[in-house]
């Protein structure tokens, strides 16, 4: 595996896994990627090539659907984490942002966000001075505090869902398909949060995301998952002016902008595979 994590320690390192479903079906096939501290890590690819499944196998979340790592490791702070309990990650400071803007739809914004907190042991005072931190970060999270989650945008959905997650005070965010059903303006807007809360609080970030062109502007470095197998990686900046990056997942080429119809031929050429 290249090493694309600058001067950085890893963080997590996951090393050579298969995932199974139902003991039949292979998803991953000898997956490996790393998390520099204090980095923001892309996990690409189209829709079933792998992603979510390995967000779920580092959060060990795959249990509930059937799923196990068969083959390879996965560590954390240099620690096997595998096959621990899922709340356990979380007290170590690992926490998902699940696909799909999942919050407590009876639950005010507010009390969506206190949730985040119930693993926290460091007193009220912490808790509320957070609270205020994920509203400087999210100010209209701050206007709807008092809303029902459920009747909230999605883009609300979505900010309250990371920032319940910041509630736990993590050290890495697995963050699944941030932008998926948004608007480009609020896919921006939340991106460039990610990003702040990065460099100002010091949070790992491994997102999945299908959106290649945005992942990779605000990313660090960078991992194309197809068929679960990692195919490509590298930095963020140097995947971005790859030609075949560019070509499949970008759109453009050489020539300029591509169709459709001729970017769907990589699926006969597969050359990074060749």
């Amino acid at each position: 595996m290249v090493d694309v994590s600058g001067t950085n320690d890893p963080l997590l390192e996951v090393n050579n896994i298969e995932v199974i479903y139902n003991h039949v079906i292979l998803v991953l096939k000898g997956v490996s990627l790393s998390v520099p501290k204090g980095g923001i890590t892309a996990l690409l690819g189209g829709n079933g090539a792998g992603k979510t499944t390995t967000l779920k196998a580092i959060s060990n979340l795959l249990q509930s659907e059937r799923g196990e790592v068969t083959k390879g490791s996965i560590r954390y702070k240099g620690e096997v984490v595998q096959g621990r309990d899922p709340a356990e990650l979380v007290r170590k400071g690992v926490i998902q942002v699940m696909e799909g803007r999942h919050c407590f739809q009876h639950l005010t914004v507010e009390e969506n966000l206190l949730t985040g907190a119930y693993t926290r042991v460091d007193g009220k005072g912490a808790v509320a001075a957070d609270l205020e931190m994920v509203y400087g970060y999210f100010p209209r999270l701050r206007e709807r505090r008092t809303s029902q989650a459920g009747y909230t945008s999605g883009g609300e959905q979505q900010m309250c869902a990371i920032g319940r997650a910041l509630m736990s005070r993590p050290e890495m965010v697995l963050l699944d398909e941030p932008s998926m059903g948004l608007a480009p303006q609020l896919v921006e807007q939340i991106f460039g949060i990610v990003k702040s809360v990065n460099e100002n609080e010091g949070v790992s970030f491994l997102l999945a995301e299908q959106n290649t062109n945005v992942a990779l502007r605000f990313a660090h470095t960078g991992y194309i998952l197809e068929s679960g197998r990692v195919v490509m990686e590298g930095l963020a900046a140097d995947l971005r002016e790859n030609p075949d990056v560019k070509e499949f997942y970008l759109g453009m080429s050489d020539k300029g902008r591509k169709s459709f119809r001729d970017v769907r031929s990589y699926r006969r050429r597969k050359r990074w595979l060749a």
